[in-house]
């Protein structure tokens, strides 16, 4: 089991994450276009830069949902892998099965 600390940190980088989305894209669009002039380009990236760092995503960690572990967490189920052995040992994951041959 990961430290709760960890856990309320990943939560509260989604909550800033999803706050300047809107923002974040809006600046990005803006830095790019080179229809803009270059100063209205500058000033778009220096807006950009002066957001809260924990509002990239390239900053969220992928955990598993039961356990907050975060390695080997499979992004489909979003579970670790741990965690997605036991579940389809005890057969709660519809459609999967532990392989055998």
């Amino acid at each position: 089991m990961a430290k709760q600390s960890m856990i309320q940190r990943e939560k509260k980088r989604a909550k800033t994450v999803a706050k300047f989305a809107a923002k974040r894209a809006e600046y990005k669009a803006a830095s790019v276009d080179m229809s803009l002039e270059y100063d209205a380009r500058m000033d778009a990236m220096d807006k950009l830069a002066k957001l809260p760092r924990n509002a990239s995503p390239a900053r969220q960690r992928n955990r598993c949902r039961l356990t907050g572990r975060p390695h080997g967490v499979y992004s489909k189920f979003g579970l670790s892998r741990n965690m997605l052995r036991q579940l389809v040992m005890q057969g709660d994951v519809p459609g999967l099965r532990k392989a055998s041959w």
